[in-house]
């Protein structure tokens, strides 16, 4: 399994992630002046629609500040606890909330939370998963197997230190912002909104069980390359802050 692929086809995107791609269309239709252009993304946009039968209502542009679930397919197999455990780390350090279902095709991640902290958890997860697929790539062990336990130890240890260095950040933004008291309890309500939210949309929501246990080097090679990573930029009110690894 490469687990450095993150593309899928359309066949393979969920309804949500559709819907974004046919606004995209739609989008670049308009704002081309080439009439090929335009002409070629407009059918395409159409096809989908068509295909998903997707309504006016779902087409249409999102307020930034509603809540909504964003939907993410994770596959199958050794590595999706381990996608999972990075999207859940992003997501709560952006007052998000991330829970996962499983069915016969594989996992599918649910992201709760205010439309632009999603759309930002989203951004930042892609580009994670795919700094960590290239990282763990390159490590090999003398079996497949042990290849493979490594490797899911790796994207492990990395997704933890990414969930500390973003609490990190998060904690110093907080500190540092110049109402850096009030914040905390507005974080900590729209925290309890989202939950509330996504226990309406979704019904009762339990801890999942523990992963089984991974190998320690792979872990700590994971936290080791984690300090490298580019982990983006997160926002807290009007206080942006540039990610680095630490």
């Amino acid at each position: 399994m490469d687990v450095r692929s993150d593309e899928v086809t359309v066949d393979e995107m969920s309804l949500d992630e559709v819907t974004r791609r046919v606004q995209k269309l739609i989008a670049v239709a308009e704002r081309t002046e080439n009439s090929d252009e335009a002409d070629a993304f407009s059918k395409k946009a159409a096809e989908l629609i068509a295909r998903y039968r997707l309504s006016s209502e779902a087409l249409r542009p999102r307020d930034p500040d509603e809540f909504i679930i964003q939907r993410h397919f994770l596959g199958r197999g050794a590595y999706v606890r381990a996608r999972f455990l990075l999207l859940s780390e992003v997501a709560e350090s952006m007052g998000c909330l991330a829970t996962y279902t499983t069915g016969p095709e594989g996992t599918t991640a649910q992201v709760s939370g205010v439309h632009r902290e999603v759309d930002a958890v989203m951004a930042l997860f892609h580009s994670l998963h795919h700094q960590v697929g290239v990282m763990v790539a390159r490590e090999r062990r003398a079996t497949a197997a042990a290849t493979q336990r490594f490797r899911r130890a790796f994207m492990f240890g990395f997704a933890e230190r990414v969930g500390e260095m973003l609490r990190e950040m998060q904690r110093s933004i907080v500190a540092e912002h110049r109402d850096g008291d009030s914040l905390v309890p507005v974080l900590l309500e729209q925290r309890a909104r989202v939950h509330e939210f996504a226990s309406q949309q979704l019904g009762p929501i339990r801890s999942a069980s523990a992963p089984s246990p991974v190998v320690a080097d792979g872990a700590s090679a994971g936290r080791k390359a984690a300090r490298d990573a580019d982990i983006g930029r997160i926002r807290i009110a009007d206080q942006p802050a540039l990610g680095s690894g630490g």
